[in-house]
């Protein structure tokens, strides 16, 4: 796994982030804490970076990120509306600008015919709203969790690139 690409657009995010005054937090599940590694490898992201959850399970889905079980029942945690929910949790618990949400199968095992290997939903959220994306990667373990991590980074890029043109005149 080559780490340019995280750390990259994790500087891209922190630059935007400190000159704009945009916090972040994350909530992450198979990417297991990968995205705020990247995020707190950079010195000076404790100005902008206020925490995250690796939320595994769905006790802690629920208990950290005010995930609803109602959801997770009907749905799944592999699914848009729990990682909307997760994104929305984490933005709430830790009062921050935009928050992001990870979810997936990162495999070898635990995928199924609906939810394959690879099936992944990134959730960003701010005080606007959300936005949720899925994406079925085919690597392994470690591709996919990467792949994973690259997609939440460039969608947090892109909803504080919002914030930015919303503050032009």
């Amino acid at each position: 796994m080559d780490p340019a690409p995280l750390a990259e657009l994790a500087a891209r995010l922190q630059e935007r982030c400190l000159r704009l005054g945009i916090t972040v937090a994350t909530a992450e599940s198979c990417t297991g804490g990968l995205i705020a590694k990247a995020i707190t490898d950079l010195p000076g992201s404790s100005d902008y970076f206020r925490g995250g959850v690796v939320s595994y399970s769905n006790e802690i889905k629920m208990a950290l990120l005010d995930v609803p079980a109602e959801l997770l029942e009907a749905h799944g945690a592999v699914s848009a509306q729990v990682a909307r929910a997760m994104a929305a949790g984490a933005l709430l618990r830790c009062g921050t600008d935009t928050a992001v949400a990870v979810t997936g199968v990162a495999g070898p095992g635990g995928g199924s015919a609906a939810k394959p290997v690879g099936l992944t939903y990134v959730a960003v959220a701010d005080r606007t709203g959300s936005d949720v994306r899925r994406f079925v990667w085919s690597g392994d373990r470690a591709a996919n969790r990467e792949a994973s991590a690259r997609a939440a980074l460039e969608m947090l890029l892109e909803r504080v690139d919002t914030h930015e043109a919303a503050a032009r005149p």
